[in-house]
């Protein structure tokens, strides 16, 4: 079990009543061409993203983990991360934006689900990730009326953006823990994007900066500057 933020304490921080934040309006432009009639039905406010269930994607049970199907893709090395001193940056378009430790960050709502990741290289692998829900920080931040996207920053220079919708999806984590253990950190310690929802080079590792934001610049993301789909959903 995970110590837990006090409900009074989370509800104070998180503030978030009144916010109505939509995906930026795009008509028929590019953004719009590129991603197709994919993001129509996640083109709701944040309020209503927060407060309301999104589809679920099938879990599996933990006797379907495949422990040595999941590959380690380095972009750049592996970051050597002082766990004790890292610090979680959420800022951008964002009321009330915040630097956490990890220490703070596991003391919020612990999730975990069993899902697939799917990497764009054609393997796949049953994974438990165990963290918190990306919505959850969100909400704390306060974000502001406009924003529509958000960044990830990790520490060895990768470069990752979502629309909202996706990122605030409930099974959207920043993971510490993989198959019931601490995140390794060749597999993102000590904080990754996990999801169903997108293919593996969207859930960056070693993520220390998230950035909130109304419109997409570019680059928006790493491999998307090499010709990669920007949006990459499952």
């Amino acid at each position: 079990m995970h110590p837990r933020l006090p409900r009074r304490r989370f509800l104070q921080l998180s503030g978030f009543s009144g916010i109505s934040i939509f995906l930026s309006g795009c008509g028929a432009t590019l953004f719009e061409k590129q991603i197709g009639k994919a993001i129509q039905p996640l083109n709701r406010n944040v309020q209503s993203l927060l407060l309301e269930p999104q589809e679920p994607v099938p879990e599996f049970p933990p006797s379907a983990i495949q422990p040595e199907e999941l590959l380690i893709n380095t972009y750049r090395y592996t970051p050597n991360i002082d766990p004790e001193a890292f610090r979680l940056s959420i800022d951008g378009e964002a009321n009330n934006p915040l630097s956490l430790s990890m220490a703070e960050i596991q003391q919020m709502p612990f999730t975990s689900m069993v899902i697939r990741h799917v990497c764009v290289e054609g393997w796949a692998a049953i994974v438990q990730w165990g963290g918190v829900k990306l919505r959850d920080l969100v909400s704390l931040v306060q974000p502001k009326n406009s924003v529509g996207y958000i960044y990830f920053h990790s520490a060895d220079g990768y470069l990752e953006s979502w629309d909202i919708a996706s990122a605030l999806h409930p099974q959207t984590l920043m993971a510490y823990q993989k198959n019931e253990q601490p995140l390794p950190p060749e597999n993102g310690a000590p904080l990754r994007l996990a999801s169903p929802i997108k293919l593996g080079y969207k859930q960056s590792k070693w993520v220390t900066r998230i950035t909130l934001v109304s419109e997409l610049s570019s680059p928006t993301g790493t491999w998307e500057s090499w010709g990669y789909e920007w949006y990459a959903g499952l």
